[in-house]
C-alpha cells in the first residue's frame, strides 16, 4: 500500500527526534540532561487549573462552535487591543488546537500548488513542512549570524517573485531568540505592501522578553499592513500552558472564515475545557512576571557558561527561551565531519541533548533550551564543556 506523496517528503521533527532518544537513554538508566523540547518547566498556574475544574463541573464538555467559544474570543480580541494595540472582532478571530494548528489550517487555506512562502533561516522546523503539506513551496533566506539572525529588507525584496504569497515572521524567534524593532518591521511591511505579500506573523513568545525592547505586532503599525498580516499567538509559552493546545489566528475576516471551514471538517473544535482554562488565563490580571524573570535569571548563568567553551559563540538572545550557539569550530576542533554527529556524540558520551541546528536551516548551529533549572542548566554546560576539551585534537 502506498503513501499519499504529500507525506513522503516530510522531514521529521528534529526536536522531537532528539527528545525521544534522550528518553530512550533515560528508560535505560542514563541521566540524561534534555535541553531539547521547547516548553516552560512550571506547572500551569493554579487559577488556570481550577478554571478547568469548574467547566468540568459545570458541564462544559460538549462540542462548541469549531471556531471557538465566543466567551474566549471576546477574551482574545480583549488581549489583542490592550497588549498588541490592534482591533479585531469576534468574526476575525479563530481558537485553534494550538499556534501549530493555527498555522497549518492558515497555510491550508491560503496555499495553491506552487505557491511560494518566503520563511527566513534559521526557521522554526514546522514552518517548511506544513507549507508544503499545502503545496507550497518554502524559499529559505539565510538571515545572517552577524545580523541577529534578522531578515534585511534588501534579502525579502531580492527574494520577491511573480509566485510569492506570503511571508514569515516570528518575533521573539524560535530558535534564535532574536527579535525585530519597530523601525525594521516599518521597511519590511512597505516592501510586503508593495508587493501584495501576506504577512504571517508568529508572536506566541511575545510575554517573553528580557531585555528593555518593545515587543511589536507588525499589523499594529498601519491599517494596511492589518488587513494584509495573519496573528498567530497563543497560551503555550505565556501561561505554561503546552499541553492545553490552545492557540489563534487573528486577521481579516474572509480568511478566519475559511479556516474555521476547514477546522469544522478536521478537528471539529478545541478541547472545551481547554478552551475555559484559556478564558480564565486572559481575564485575569496575574502576568507572567516571576516566569520570565526565572528565565532571565536562567539565560544570563547559561550564556556566560556556554561562550566560556572553547570553539563555541553565541549572540545573546532577546526573548524565547532558546540559546541558539554555533559551534562551527568546536565540531572542527573535535573532529567531527558535522554537527548532527557532534550532537549524537555529545549525547552519547555526555548524556545531553540539545536539537541540531540543520534542523532549523543553520547546520553550524546548535538549539538548547534554559527552561530548567540552573543546577541542572551549569551540570549540563559542565558537561559539554568537558566534551569538547576531551576531544581537541
Amino acid at each position: 500500500m502506498q503513501l499519499a506523496n504529500r507525506v513522503k517528503t516530510l522531514t521529521p521533527s528534529s526536536t522531537l527526534a532528539i527528545s525521544a532518544k534522550a528518553k530512550e537513554l533515560k528508560q535505560q538508566g542514563h541521566d540524561v540532561i534534555g535541553l531539547g523540547v521547547g516548553e516552560p518547566d512550571f506547572n500551569t498556574p493554579d487559577y488556570i487549573l481550577e478554571s478547568a475544574k469548574k467547566a468540568m463541573d459545570n458541564g462544559m464538555t460538549k462540542y462548541t462552535p469549531a471556531g471557538g467559544i465566543p466567551e474566549l474570543k471576546q477574551a482574545i480580541v480583549r488581549k489583542c487591543k490592550d497588549d498588541n494595540d490592534l482591533e479585531y472582532s469576534t468574526d476575525q478571530i479563530i481558537v485553534t488546537t494550538g499556534a501549530k494548528h493555527a498555522l497549518y489550517t492558515l497555510f491550508q487555506v491560503l496555499l495553491n500548488e506552487g505557491d511560494e512562502v518566503i520563511v527566513p533561516a534559521p526557521y522554526w522546523v514546522s514552518y517548511p513542512e506544513q507549507i508544503k503539506l499545502a503545496g507550497g513551496q518554502p524559499v529559505f533566506l539565510n538571515a545572517e549570524e552577524a545580523n541577529d539572525f534578522k531578515l534585511t529588507p534588501e534579502e525579502l525584496e531580492n527574494a520577491i517573485t511573480d509566485k510569492t504569497k506570503a511571508v514569515i515572521i516570528n518575533s521573539p524567534s524560535n530558535p534564535t531568540g532574536m527579535m525585530y524593532n519597530k523601525e525594521e518591521l516599518e521597511k519590511l511591511g512597505e516592501i510586503c505592501l508593495k508587493h501584495n505579500i501576506v504577512i504571517v506573523s508568529d508572536e506566541i513568545y511575545e510575554k517573553l522578553i528580557y531585555t528593555n525592547d518593545e515587543h511589536v505586532s507588525i499589523g499594529a503599525l498601519s491599517n494596511e499592513l492589518k488587513e494584509q498580516t495573519i496573528l498567530i499567538n497563543g497560551v503555550s509559552k505565556s501561561h505554561a500552558m503546552t499541553g492545553w493546545r490552545i492557540g489563534y489566528a487573528a486577521g481579516p475576516t474572509y480568511i478566519i472564515k475559511a479556516m474555521s471551514n476547514l477546522a469544522s471538517h478536521s478537528t471539529s473544535n478545541p478541547t472545551s475545557i481547554a478552551q475555559y482554562a484559556a478564558l480564565a488565563a486572559y481575564e485575569s490580571k496575574e502576568d507572567s512576571e516571576a516566569m520570565k524573570q526565572t528565565f532571565k535569571e536562567r539565560l544570563d548563568a547559561m550564556y556566560e557558561l556556554i561562550v566560556a567553551i572553547p570553539g563555541i559563540s553565541c549572540v545573546k538572545p532577546k526573548g524565547a527561551f532558546y540559546l541558539f550557539p554555533n559551534v562551527e569550530e568546536a565540531v572542527a576542533m573535535n573532529g567531527f565531519d558535522n554537527t548532527d554527529d557532534w550532537v549524537t556524540a555529545l549525547l552519547e558520551e555526555e548524556k545531553v541533548a540539545l536539537v541540531p541546528g540543520s534542523g532549523f536551516g543553520s547546520p553550524n548551529n546548535v538549539r538548547l533550551s534554559y527552561a530548567l533549572s540552573i543546577d541542572t542548566l551549569e551540570e549540563a554546560a559542565k558537561r559539554i564543556k568537558r566534551f569538547v576539551t576531551s576531544h581537541q585534537a
